[in-house]
């Protein structure tokens, strides 16, 4: 509607200037953001959306469930409303994602028909021309278009309708143009013959790699994430992508992390062209290595973080470090396994124990107060006559972080049961006072 009319029913209403070319530009940098971060495939689907290929990456964020949801609450985050919806084809995550109302949606295979028949005609990505037309004739769901005879749509609309939904379907390919990243280090190999045999692309995969590695060393760097793409002569990408913990020119390391992964390679027909990148690189310098009789080297496992983390993905694979606290399920964090070190340590006055519960577990036990450690305890059921005993220990809650913990406190027990099993538990408050604490029992942790 014009504008002085919109402003006529909403009269705060806040009007700018569309700016296209500003939208445009935007919308590649969002795009060469998940390009760096999620896939190798991806492609600005304008005006407003992201096309992305996440095969052969998925499983590095943890499957594409926990791949939709990072990226949807990351764009969140930067103030963007975004949905998306992963699919096997183009059309059908196309129109998912802008007709159905969840934040992400997830298509199974072969569900596409199903996920498509309530959507409306226009999430075909036809011209508005057709739509009306179609309106006009009474059709509102693609599962009415999709029951109808071919031949009398094509005949009164052109190609163009049954073309979309042969996209959506699965029936007729729809190549993605991919975006690439211009400061990117890339390597590329073209066939005089389309090559298809696992064994050849694993020869050429060395290669492509070799010559990444030198290139890598000209300027001084090391891959932290490497993107192989192979064109098929049908016009369609098979992508691989792989990631390190640590910055690598190794081209024995990284050839065997991307020959891993040769199995999820659908060659088709044949590869006319391999491309290898790195999209994210950082400084790498030679180090010397010094050679002493009294310390002992250091041990490298970046080589199995790296096979671990591009089999069960970088989301499952961490450590755990120290955070400066005295409150013991504050004081630990996962971070990644190549983390450095931060310079925090844990407590070594009071011995910690090798598992600590995600949160403590309430049990009922039998105590003086009100320092002495129980006599017996029972947990899950269970009832433990306590042999030995060592405590307390009284830690004091973290004012500074809330209120509530100005006088919080509590007292923890080493504690050993008739069967040598050995407990961490802990008493709320201090066995006098009735504002330190409910003066219950929790069991915390388990040694050994």
């Amino acid at each position: 509607m014009p504008a002085t009319k919109a402003k006529a029913l909403v009269p705060d209403l806040i009007v700018m200037d569309a700016e296209p070319a500003a939208d445009a530009d935007a919308l590649d940098r969002l795009a060469l953001w998940a390009l760096r971060r999620y896939a190798p495939v991806v492609a600005a689907d304008p005006p407003n959306g992201l096309v992305i290929d996440t095969t052969g990456a998925d499983h590095l964020h943890g499957g594409e469930q926990a791949m939709l949801a990072d990226l949807v609450a990351r764009c969140g985050s930067a103030g963007l409303a975004a949905r998306a919806a992963i699919a096997d084809t183009w059309g059908a995550a196309h129109a998912v994602a802008r007709f159905v109302r969840r934040p992400t949606s997830l298509v199974l295979s072969g569900g596409i028909s199903t996920a498509l028949a309530d959507l409306p005609i226009a999430a075909l990505r036809l011209p508005h021309e057709i739509v009306d037309s179609l309106r006009v004739l009474g059709f509102e769901r693609i599962g009415e278009v999709m029951a109808l005879p071919r031949a009398p749509l094509t005949l009164r609309f052109g190609p163009e309708l049954g073309r979309r939904l042969d996209q959506a379907l699965g029936q007729l390919a729809e190549p993605i143009d991919p975006l690439r990243q211009p400061d990117a280090i890339e390597v590329r190999r073209a066939f005089g013959e389309p090559i298809s045999a696992a064994e050849t692309i694993a020869q050429y995969i060395g290669k492509l790699v070799e010559g990444l590695c030198r290139e890598l060393e000209a300027k001084g760097q090391g891959a932290r994430r490497l993107d192989l793409l192979l064109h098929r002569v049908d016009n369609r990408i098979e992508a691989i992508r792989i990631g390190t913990a640590l910055p690598v020119r190794d081209a024995k390391r990284l050839t065997r992390l991307l020959c891993d992964r040769i199995e999820k390679i659908d060659p088709g027909f044949g590869i006319e062209l391999m491309r290898l990148a790195a999209p994210l690189a950082e400084p790498l310098f030679a180090k010397q290595t010094i050679s002493s009789l009294i310390e002992e080297p250091e041990v490298e496992i970046s080589g199995l973080i790296d096979t671990l983390s591009n089999r069960v993905g970088e989301e499952h694979l961490y450590r755990f470090a120290p955070v400066a606290s005295d409150v013991p399920e504050r004081s630990v964090r996962r971070v990644a396994p190549a983390a450095p070190n931060v310079g925090e340590s844990w407590p070594d006055h009071w011995p910690r124990p090798a598992r600590l519960l995600p949160l403590p577990e309430p049990i009922e036990a039998l105590a003086l107060l009100p320092d002495h450690p129980p006599a017996s305890f029972t947990w899950r059921g269970i009832r433990r006559r306590v042999r030995r005993a060592d405590g307390p220990e009284r830690v004091f809650g973290e004012w500074w972080k809330r209120d509530a913990e100005l006088e919080a406190v509590r007292d923890y027990f080493q504690v050993e049961d008739d069967g040598g099993e050995r407990f961490w538990i802990y008493r709320a408050g201090d066995g006098e006072d009735a504002a330190t604490g409910s003066h219950r029992w929790f069991l915390h942790g388990i040694f050994g």
